[in-house]
């Protein structure tokens, strides 16, 4: 772990933002919470873990690369 402050902190996270904002929030227009959440989890426990192929684990999905090992 890094010292307090160290801007590698928080990458993992701003990378995940940076995708779901780029995937979900600008594409999308949501009535109301109801719609927002079913398309949250919808988008983090479907898309984000067992579809979206991620560069960090060699184009696998988070799902895939866990169950490997």
């Amino acid at each position: 772990m890094s010292k307090s402050g160290c801007p590698y902190d928080h990458a993992p996270m701003e990378i995940f933002y940076k995708s779901f904002k780029t995937e979900l929030i600008y594409l999308n227009k949501f009535e109301n919470e109801e719609q927002l959440d079913v398309a949250l989890n919808r988008y983090v426990y479907v898309w984000y873990n067992h579809i979206r192929p991620h560069t960090f684990n060699g184009g696998l999905t988070p799902f895939k690369a866990v169950n490997i090992s």
